[in-house]
């Protein structure tokens, strides 16, 4: 199983957050599209766009957009992303582009046709000499801006377009509304799959009430900062963090405590072997496997039971799944 991103170079050497008062001086490769998740069918993009612009000493530009084009034209969708904007942007960081163009979607914007975003922004800003775009893209206006209309925008506008080919798996495309309804089930080792890494939650750990504490499973509480996360289902799970540059192995609840009549929804991790201050502290926590559902127990002594049970199931899953990680 993919766990990482493979990185190309090393860095993107420039993050742009508006391109108001931007003009590419050199000739540029660029590719557009949300990234949600940055999964293993846009990865084969960029890397083709990195390829190419290296062969051609031309720039390689990734332009993507925030909030989500659905966050904003639908209120109701309630969309939750795979990844937070920071977190799409540590992954591209990976993936040696040039520069990265972090575009606000507005509703103002998504009014523009796409023969105009492409002059104004592809063209004007970005001095583009080829667009490369994943399989069945579309944007502007009424998402006119298919394969064929940006071929006869690149005639018209001096630019050539290819378009990558769908990468399957399991006889399914990969893509991220597939990712998101497997993490959304608790289907880690699928998500991870598509994803080519394993997925994340950050967020900064809080004070709790220091019950894991009290009955020898002490917990880092874990307080997310952004609305728009999407989290697994309620249940137990195998996770892993970098701190102190060590690579901590733990398990995760996410859900609602219901033995101790929890009301609200918390994120909780206890850490195997480490057990330092963490408060205040903000935390990657890569989730590996699925445990076992949430459930209530009939005493604080059938909890501590279960949760030597879920240790030991996840030391062996760290041991046998993922002993190279």
């Amino acid at each position: 199983m993919q766990t990482h991103i493979q990185p190309i170079l090393f860095s993107i050497l420039k993050i742009i957050n508006d391109l108001s008062n931007f003009k590419s001086d050199k000739t540029t490769f660029v590719t557009i599209g949300t990234f949600d998740g940055v999964h293993i069918g846009h990865q084969k993009v960029i890397k083709d766009l990195v390829k190419n612009a290296i062969q051609n000493n031309v720039t390689s530009v990734l332009l993507t957009f925030f909030p989500h084009p659905r966050m904003v034209l639908n209120k109701t969708s309630n969309i939750k992303l795979i990844n937070t904007i920071d977190e799409r942007i540590q992954l591209l960081k990976g993936m040696g582009l040039d520069v990265l163009v972090v575009h606000e979607f507005t509703k103002e914007f998504s009014k523009q046709t796409a023969l105009n975003f492409v002059k104004s922004v592809l063209v004007d800003k970005l001095n583009i000499s080829k667009l490369i775009i994943g399989y069945d893209h579309q944007f502007g206006q009424n998402r006119e801006g298919d394969f064929e209309h940006l071929k006869s925008y690149g005639k018209l506008l001096n630019f050539n377009v290819k378009e990558i080919s769908k990468l399957d798996i399991d006889n399914f495309a990969v893509s991220s509304t597939l990712i998101r309804k497997a993490i959304k089930n608790g289907n880690i080792e699928k998500a991870n799959n598509y994803l080519g890494y394993n997925y994340m939650i950050t967020g900064t750990v809080v004070k709790g009430k220091k019950l894991g504490q009290k009955i020898g499973f002490p917990t880092a509480n874990i307080q997310l900062r952004e609305t728009y996360k999407l989290l697994p289902k309620t249940g137990a799970y195998v996770v892993k963090s970098e701190i102190e540059n060590q690579t901590v192995f733990g398990m995760m609840n996410i859900g609602f405590r219901p033995t101790v009549s929890g009301e609200n929804q918390t994120i909780e991790i206890h850490f195997f072997d480490f057990n330092k201050d963490l408060y205040g502290t903000i935390l990657q926590i890569d989730v590996l496997a699925y445990l076992r559902d949430e459930q209530k127990f009939d005493s604080i002594t059938s909890l501590t039971n279960q949760l030597q049970k879920d240790k030991q199931n996840s030391l062996e899953i760290i041991n046998g799944t993922f002993f190279d990680l």
